[in-house]
């Protein structure tokens, strides 16, 4: 029996071993994907990439959790087009909770907004800067920090 305890023994040291050096190897396979990953996200996420900017527009457009995540994703590398966007969107949001709360208007106040917000996201898709038509501008000089 010691001889089938030795030869148990030695088959789950070689078990052992074969188990380390896989881990060993998806250690290695994880490191590699996670440094392409980021270089990927640097290249995605460029100041100078125009592509990058034009992410941010379009995610600007996509709720205010879409807001939000676009303002942190400009903030790191800030683009003349998600900068416009982000500030266009917070105009449009702004501009539908006042007319909801305006009671005769809010009945069809949400139709400007809807309105407003297609023109934008559509200039966000084309990678153009086009302030939304009554209050583009004013959105522009009022919400200048972001």
């Amino acid at each position: 029996m010691s001889e089938e305890n030795k030869d148990l023994g030695d088959k789950a040291e070689e078990a052992f071993d074969n188990a380390k050096e896989a881990a060993k190897d998806a250690a290695e396979d994880v490191k590699e994907a996670a440094q392409d990953f980021k270089e990927d996200v640097k290249e995605a996420f460029d100041a100078n990439n125009p592509e990058s900017g034009k992410t941010v527009a379009i995610v600007a457009h996509l709720t205010v959790i879409g807001w939000i995540i676009a303002i942190i994703m400009n903030s790191s590398n800030k683009t003349e087009l998600g900068s416009f966007y982000v500030r266009q969107v917070l105009g449009i949001f702004l501009v539908g909770l006042v007319l909801a709360f305006i009671p005769i208007v809010n009945l069809i106040g949400w139709i400007f907004p809807l309105i407003l917000w297609i023109v934008s996201i559509v200039g966000a898709i084309n990678g153009k800067q086009k302030p939304v038509f009554l209050v583009g501008e004013l959105f522009q000089n009022w919400f200048k920090g972001l």
